[in-house]
């Protein structure tokens, strides 16, 4: 059983994980970020993959991005930083990235390369369903690598009970139609949302992205899902505070 199914089998509610940037703000900051985000009690985390062109992600995210790359960031850094610390490390990764990273990459080669540094779960946001479904569902099922589907308030009922069906890990709940970003307060809008996804009692957790950015919109989200992703909020954290003030950040959302 993979990491993340342990972490879910164990725990249903008030599921925090957070997202950084590979190679920000210092291009082998990836070990000390993972290592200091699992002690402080963060239970999943999604490594960040810096793309030249991330188009679901805000301003914060996409000036991490660019200073990774400026610092010298690729994929294969990242895996081999991965790697170093697939033994010592307990807490479950994902991998967030874009399909043109995939296939300049290698399909193949990606997923390979996953399995040695002990991933098992990807989230592709620009990766469509039909492509999923001709290509990808195959491929990653012969390394074991689950992949993380998204919906947002615009997403159909029927596609949502199809993603249910393929989901091994969780839903990405988009919080809100746009791009990722700290807002400051869940609206009732969001709210109904919530409510209608939880009431379709869907088989797969369900885990809220964009716009979670402190205790107050963490603990107001968990109330309707399983858990929330924190990005851009600890990016720009990050980015001001550096890796050695990371538990105040994990506190300020947990305590």
């Amino acid at each position: 059983m993979s990491k993340l199914k342990e972490l879910f089998a164990k725990k249903d509610k008030n599921l925090c994980s957070v997202f950084f940037t590979s190679g920000f703000p210092n291009l082998n900051d990836t070990t000390s970020i993972i290592e200091k985000l699992g002690s402080n009690g963060v239970d999943f985390i999604e490594v960040g993959l810096p793309y030249s062109d991330p188009m679901a992600d805000g301003p914060t995210i996409q000036h991490s991005s660019s200073v990774a790359l400026t610092n010298g960031i690729n994929l294969d850094i990242i895996f081999e930083q991965l790697k170093a610390i697939k033994d010592s490390n307990n807490t479950p990764l994902l991998l967030m990235g874009y399909l043109n990273q995939v296939l300049k990459y290698g399909d193949e080669k990606f997923c390979k390369q996953c399995v040695a540094c002990g991933i098992d779960t990807v989230i592709l946001p620009d990766l469509p369903m039909i492509e999923y479904e001709t290509k990808y569902k195959a491929l990653f099922a012969k390394y074991g690598i689950s992949n993380v589907f998204l919906i947002t308030p615009q997403t159909s009922e029927e596609r949502i009970m199809k993603i249910d069906a393929m989901t091994e890990a969780f839903i990405y709940v988009v919080a809100s139609a746009s791009i990722t970003g700290a807002k400051g307060e869940i609206s009732e809008q969001q709210i109904a949302y919530f409510e209608r996804i939880k009431s379709m009692n869907l088989k797969s957790k369900l885990i809220v992205g964009f716009g979670i950015s402190s205790k107050e919109t963490f603990n107001t989200v968990c109330q309707y899902v399983n858990g929330a992703i924190i990005g851009s909020a600890f990016v720009k954290f990050l980015g001001s505070k550096g890796v050695n003030k990371i538990d105040e950040f994990v506190e300020d959302i947990l305590s």
